[in-house]
């Protein structure tokens, strides 16, 4: 069982920048996907940002590419996710997760995929223009 537990969330104006923590409670032997979803008011979860185990096959959502920056601190078991030049349309819900045993494909930044069987509990950003 791996647990993960989001911070770094919170109210920020837009062009401003935060950074999420996910720690973990351990990552897996072997392969996994891990990465950052989201929830905006109103719509379906949508993926972030996804990396493979040894740091690669980082992928973005179009919308974030340049702006977002995915992470990990192996030693430390935590995630991170760098946010910079915030817009209104980043505000949501965001999660960490990861799927054991699965290569990082561009399909999971469409929507939230079953591949990801262990989720944080969210925290929340809101970015006002």
């Amino acid at each position: 069982q791996v647990r993960l537990v989001e911070s770094g969330g919170g109210p920020v104006q837009a062009g401003g920048s935060l950074r999420l923590s996910c720690a973990v409670s351990r990552f897996p032997e072997g392969l996994y996907c891990v990465g950052w979803f989201r929830q905006p008011p109103g719509k379906e979860r949508e993926g972030v940002a996804v990396m493979e185990e040894d740091h690669t096959s980082l992928l973005y959502r179009n919308s974030v590419k340049g702006r977002f920056t995915i992470s990990k601190d192996d030693a430390k078991t935590t995630l991170y996710l760098e946010m910079r030049s915030l817009r209104s349309e980043d505000t949501a819900m965001y999660y960490c997760a990861l799927a054991p045993g699965k290569l990082c494909r561009n399909s999971y930044l469409q929507k939230a995929p079953e591949d990801f069987t262990f989720w944080g509990q969210g925290t929340q950003v809101t970015v006002s223009s």
